[in-house]
């Protein structure tokens, strides 16, 4: 069986590839760097990362974006003995305003290097390319219209004004030909998210629909032209979860269709798994997957009836059961940082981290503060588990109370909890608590241990748990010494795209890793010797 969700914690969006026998879903990743990550399968059951092919400055650079922004939904596809990527760099998040720029890339494998961006056009954002069985090639995106009262976290559908249609040159890498809005959406609103596919001389559209929270849906509809017009199908979705509150995968939206060798559809969809009782996903957006079926009348349904996804789906063959995320212990003995972490928004790491500098450590080289959208040194993994723990050990040594580092449960400069060494006054080098509960417009920091514990001099060790809701530090100063729990019972549900502002405020994923900044500018160095997760 395949197990939903397939790709666990901070993936949403999928766009899915199949070469042959291979599968590729691409996902979005928002202000984390490198951008856009691709898993591979052979089974649609068992996923492995394999490529994060936004990797440089000329590809991508969002120093600067706000939360939520940066990369979002890529579109994968494969034609003409090419993989083509094609993705959104937005620049604004709050206000009337997106400024969503579009490429496309391409490669000749997954796992090579991706081409210099091609620039494209930005009339709005989740861009995708339809290759026709003619050759031809065809650009579609949503529509952004600012002269509405839509605005960051506060969608409207008005702002939301149908699927653009633009053929795309290859050979002059231009688009060319009129621009034409083929499809409004449903009454649902809010339509973005296009993908086409072709079948029996149909073009079949979905798209996502009604915000990317609890009323988020696969809308589908077709057409024997291209240009339309679009029929919706009978059932208006494809898939939902809007209707049904007690469906185990909410949020369920956002997808792309594929057929195995054998001709078996299935549809890729986004999902969250909310954890009572205030509904807050603290895992995200996820991916999950859904077997189809085509019917009489030419349209595609869920395999199992109705529209709303399942947690277990019948696999198109036999396959090994998928290992779930298990614990890892990184000792940062290699020259690369392991494939789990990620950065955010700058395409110039060795600014912010080494693994040369000082050897068997992961060095973090302070900078901006936590809440900066420019240069942060942050390095971080997903969180998979609603139950986990972290641990690292933290060398150390700042001068001024101006200088922090430690383990953080991050999520944006709005939400996140941070167990941090620095300096007081009166106690010399201190264990704190930095904690910022989604307090949106204020991001203020809150001292939960006030001042500070005094430290010895030496390494210290952090950790922390997280049990669903709740989120509890550790510390001790050497591993024959027992872990002593530090400061309250944390908000971890804060940690969420429901935390803050609330549904649509924001919708990436929670984050767990090390941290430093040095607001003086001199990069004070952060050395840390290794950091686990394991799931509870």
């Amino acid at each position: 069986m395949i197990r939903n969700p397939i790709l666990p914690g901070f993936n949403p969006d999928p766009s899915i590839c199949r070469v042959d026998e291979d599968y590729y879903i691409a996902t979005s990743t928002f202000e984390w760097y490198p951008g856009v990550q691709i898993h591979h399968s052979r089974d649609l059951v068992n996923w492995t990362l394999v490529r994060r092919p936004l990797e440089r400055a000329s590809q991508l650079d969002m120093r600067g974006n706000p939360d939520s922004c940066g990369i979002w939904a890529p579109c994968l596809s494969f034609s003409d003995s090419l993989f083509w990527l094609v993705y959104t760099d937005v620049k604004r998040f709050d206000g009337s305003f997106k400024d969503a720029h579009n490429y496309i890339v391409t490669a000749p494998s997954i796992e090579a290097e991706w081409s210099e961006p091609i620039y494209v056009n930005s009339s709005g954002f989740d861009p995708s390319l339809f290759h026709d069985d003619d050759g031809r090639k065809w650009f579609l995106n949503m529509q952004w219209n600012h002269r509405t009262e839509s605005y960051g976290g506060a969608p409207r559908h008005p702002a939301f004004d149908g699927i653009l249609l633009q053929e795309w040159d290859a050979g002059t890498q231009r688009l060319v030909g009129p621009v034409r809005n083929i499809f409004a959406g449903s009454p649902l609103g809010l339509v973005e998210g296009p993908h086409l596919f072709k079948r029996k001389g149909y073009y079949y559209l979905t798209t996502a629909e009604g915000g990317t929270g609890y009323d988020h849906a696969v809308t589908m509809a077709r057409s024997r032209d291209i240009v339309g017009p679009y029929e919706l199908h009978p059932n208006i979705y494809l898939i939902t979860s809007k209707d049904d509150p007690q469906a185990k995968l909410q949020r369920a939206g956002h997808g792309q269709y594929v057929e195995t060798p054998e001709g078996r559809p299935y549809h890729t969809h986004l999902c969250g798994r909310p954890l009572p009782p205030h509904r807050r996903c603290t895992l995200g957006r996820e991916t999950a997957l859904q077997e189809c079926a085509w019917h009489d009348d030419d349209w595609l349904y869920l395999a199992g009836g109705g529209m709303v996804p399942q947690v277990e789906v019948e696999a198109p063959g036999t396959a090994n059961l998928p290992e779930p995320p298990g614990p890892v212990d990184y000792r940062f003995d290699a020259c690369r940082l392991p494939s789990d972490f990620q950065w955010l928004r700058t395409p110039e790491p060795d600014r912010i981290f080494s693994l040369q500098q000082r050897p068997g450590h992961l060095r973090l080289i302070g900078r901006e503060s936590i809440g900066s959208w420019f240069e942060q040194s942050l390095v971080a993994r997903r969180q998979e588990h609603h139950r986990f723990r972290a641990e690292t050990t933290l060398d150390f040594e700042p001068a001024t109370y101006q200088q922090a580092a430690g383990l953080t449960h991050y999520y944006n400069r709005h939400k996140l909890h941070a167990l941090m060494v620095s300096i007081h006054e009166k106690l010399g080098r201190v264990l704190t608590i930095f904690s910022c509960p989604g307090d949106f417009p204020h991001a203020r920091l809150q001292f939960p241990i006030e001042s500070g514990i005094a430290l010895p001099e030496g390494p210290v060790h952090l950790a922390l748990e997280v049990h669903d809701n709740e989120l509890q530090f550790f510390w001790r100063h050497r591993e024959d010494l027992p872990w002593q729990a530090i400061g309250p019972v944390l908000d971890a549900g804060v940690i969420s795209d429901e935390g803050g502002r609330g549904e649509h405020g924001s919708f990436t994923g929670a984050f767990v890793g090390m941290v430093a900044f040095d607001i003086t500018g001199g990069g004070c160095p952060a050395d840390f010797a290794h950091f686990a997760y394991r799931p509870l």
